[in-house]
């Protein structure tokens, strides 16, 4: 009896950090010490000594069951770009750059090549987000997962100056909303998703004219990862009052996060078209329109509050990032809460 008779490939392991190391290589930052297989990531301070009071921020996540769908189409490219925009847009909604970005792989069996294209995605994510990838951990879990599924997670660490911190404190009467489109579900809702469309190839493979594309393509598309345009509008001089991402529990339940007592957000819901791939998820899932709103983003990955004064240096800022945003309400005086119009 040996390691692998027992469902553990030790050289399968070998096999996947040779191929993702690559990967890897393309999300180095130059504060980023030694090279990949050491025992723990090391990460240099020195670049922010020069910050009045350094705060380091910290985020983790996982792409829920959305791995499902992963599994069903057999791609596994993009899912890691989801689990690092998780973390990554946690840590920049409260103002902060993300430095670097650690991985965790549990499968049933290690496929060498399968992980390195899963690695592949995680550091796509992390070049979208200027983080580095240092370290991580693939597990071969045998008898405890089924040997052609995984899960993936992580966190992100990131920094940022005090004086720089979005905490929603500063959010007012009159402040405006905007919205940053997202890219689809982003990674919220898929055990729903699941109960209202089939889940086999044929269903994946369906292609919709309102969609534009087969159904398993809008489902899977990677969450939009928002660092870049968070950073533009700092650039472009905007103190943003306050940041929501809204991942799961929707609007009901982030956009409240970032007010402070006193302040309810009010938000229209005509202000923008909301993607096809949510009316087509509510029409066939007879789902009221209250749980699509308190499930997914419904069209916005990110809402800001800002200074009426600066809405349209942060409408340019934006776009200059490549990203779409809209004017979706205001802040009012009131009970903390959001209001849907």
């Amino acid at each position: 009896m040996d390691y692998k008779k027992a469902g553990v490939d030790i050289e399968a392991g070998y096999k996947s950090v040779e191929l993702m190391k690559k990967h890897v290589k393309e999300t180095m930052r130059p504060e980023v010490l030694g090279g990949l297989g050491g025992f723990s990531g090391a990460f240099s301070l020195a670049a922010i000594k020069d910050m009045e009071n350094p705060i380091l921020l910290s985020g983790t996540d996982g792409c829920g069951t959305k791995v499902k769908l992963a599994f069903l189409m057999d791609k596994h490219d993009t899912i890691g770009i989801d689990a690092v925009a998780m973390c990554v847009n946690d840590v920049a909604c409260a103002g902060g750059e993300p430095l670097f970005f650690l991985d965790y792989i549990a499968c049933g069996k290690n496929y060498p090549e399968k992980i390195a294209t899963i690695v592949k995605g995680v550091a796509e994510g992390c070049k979208q987000s200027g983080c580095a990838l240092i370290g991580g951990e693939t597990a071969e879990h045998p008898g405890l997962m089924p040997e052609d599924e995984y899960d993936l997670a992580g966190f992100a660490v990131g920094v940022v100056d005090e004086k720089d911190l979005i905490t929603g404190e500063k959010i007012k009467a009159g402040d405006t909303l905007i919205g940053i489109a997202s890219s689809g579900v982003h990674s919220n809702g898929f055990s729903l998703v699941r109960k209202v469309f089939e889940m086999t190839t044929e269903s994946l493979n369906t292609y919709y004219d309102e969609l534009g594309t087969t159904l398993g393509e809008a489902l899977i598309a990677p969450t939009r990862i928002y660092v870049k345009a968070l950073k533009s509008i700092k650039d472009a001089g905007v103190t943003v009052h306050g940041c929501s991402h809204i991942t799961g529990g929707g609007f009901q339940e982030n956009i409240p996060r970032m007010l402070p007592d006193g302040v309810r957000a009010v938000v229209k819901k005509d202000s923008y078209e909301i993607p096809a791939i949510f009316k087509l998820l509510q029409k066939t899932g007879n789902i009221e329109e209250d749980m699509m709103y308190n499930t997914y983003n419904m069209g916005l990955g990110m809402v800001l509050a800002v200074d009426p004064a600066d809405v349209d240096k942060t409408m340019e800022a934006i776009k200059a990032a490549g990203d779409t945003a809209y004017i979706v309400g205001t802040c009012e005086a009131g009970e903390k809460g959001v209001t849907l119009c």
